[in-house]
């Protein structure tokens, strides 16, 4: 992990048309740099005490305490989670969202804030998310200060993006996006190197549900199966032939892979068990398939487990869309990241199986996702998801610039 946490921004300038002007980029930079320690500090924070979804209650206050005192608008959501506003009064919204959430795994980095909860860590990147939209929002009030935001931007800190149904759900129904004309985010990746971003306007993730096939029948002994219905075998045919089934009545360009996570069935070698079960998630990368999907998969399992005199049941968590990044949103980040970084560090991205919640809230109003480069430049790739996931902390002035250059951008509005 870099110990820098700083980025030399001497030759970065105004690069594209809908970019900030010099002024504002001139101004926008100072911020970013006198806001740089808050952020960090605001990261290693909420990384060293990591909270599980729905429990973000330390984290919710750090971050509402911070720009509370940067006399930033803080309103508090029931249980987790806050929104918070700058800006002028009166117009629509360009918003900022975080997702505050850890993951239930062991931490390994050995860094000297790693975390203090065990069993508990920030493995996705969420303390890195939380930091940049929080220092994204100090630098735009800086900006409202000097008088250089023309409209008002909301941030929102997430709860729960880990979990099905995530808190993205909770804060559309929360009314967290009346008066939003755009949303814009981000989120780690460590396959690209520090200092760079990735971008890709349309699906940039893939739908993500929860599927739990449990089956139950009789039970009774091993030497009489044709008498108990034998359920492990029933079982077996699910595992294996429901994914194969899977590839042949559904279109392979819509990417659908269903993928077994747990399996458990009997304890006993010489008994048929009565129950068992299978649960995995299902992937697609497109929008219709994703729709249908599930209708599918409870006839398919209907009919593979009917010769074997066993009943099943299927249960779908619907868990997210694909993020759909739209157009222009996505040219608003394109412009922002290139007057910041430069043409260089902005690089095509491809579509990733990976889930988030951050679709529901595109299914409202437009926006756009960016991939935030984490990996030390020529250092080892730790995926997320991992216990030694480390990202470089250089990232995070990328991402408090990235965005606040997004969202002051008077383009940025797109309805």
């Amino acid at each position: 992990m870099s110990s820098d946490t700083g980025n030399d921004t001497a030759t970065a300038r105004p690069a594209a048309a809908g970019g900030p002007s010099p002024e504002l980029f001139e101004l926008l930079e100072r911020l970013a740099a006198d806001q740089l320690p808050r952020v960090v500090a605001l990261r290693r924070d909420v990384h060293a005490h990591p909270e599980l979804a729905r429990a973000e209650h330390r984290t919710t206050a750090a971050v509402a305490g911070l720009l509370t005192t940067a006399g930033l608008q803080v309103r508090l959501l029931p249980g987790t989670g806050l929104v918070a506003e700058v800006g002028p009064a009166g117009g629509p919204a360009v918003a900022l969202r975080a997702d505050l959430d850890a993951l239930p795994l062991e931490e390994s980095t050995g860094l000297p804030f790693a975390s203090t909860v065990p069993g508990v860590a920030h493995a996705c990147g969420h303390d890195v998310h939380t930091a940049t939209v929080a220092g994204a929002g100090l630098v735009l009030a800086g900006l409202h200060r000097a008088g250089a935001l023309g409209h008002r931007v909301r941030l929102l800190f997430q709860p729960a993006e880990e979990v099905m149904p995530g808190g993205a759900l909770d804060l559309v129904g929360a009314g967290v996006l009346e008066g939003v004309g755009a949303l814009y985010g981000l989120h780690c990746d460590p396959s690209l190197d520090a200092g760079t971003v990735g971008l890709k306007a349309g699906p940039i993730t893939s739908a993500s549900d929860h599927v739990t096939v449990r089956l139950s029948g009789t039970g009774g002994h091993t030497s009489r199966p044709h008498l108990a219905g034998d359920l492990v075998f029933a079982l077996g045919q699910v595992l294996t032939q429901l994914p194969a089934v899977l590839t042949r009545r559904v279109d392979p360009r819509s990417g659908v892979n269903l993928t077994w996570g747990a399996v458990h069935s009997g304890d006993a070698a010489n008994a048929v068990p009565s129950e068992g079960y299978a649960t995995g998630t299902l992937r697609c990368m497109e929008t219709e398939a994703w729709q249908h999907a599930g209708e599918l998969v409870e006839g398919v399992v209907a009919d593979l487990v009917r010769p074997y005199a066993v009943r099943a049941e299927v249960t779908l968590v619907r868990g997210v869309p694909p993020v759909d990044n739209d157009v222009r949103a996505t040219l608003v980040l394109e412009d922002a990241a290139r007057a910041v970084l430069g043409a260089e560090a902005v690089l095509p991205t491809r579509q990733s199986l990976g889930g988030e919640d951050f679709a529901w809230y595109l299914r409202h109003v437009p926006g756009a996702m960016l991939r935030l480069g984490t990996r030390t430049p020529g250092g080892p790739h730790h995926d997320l998801h991992r216990g030694d996931y480390a990202p470089d902390e250089s990232a995070l002035a990328v991402g408090v610039r990235v965005l606040a250059a997004a969202a002051a951008a008077p383009r940025a509005l797109l309805r």
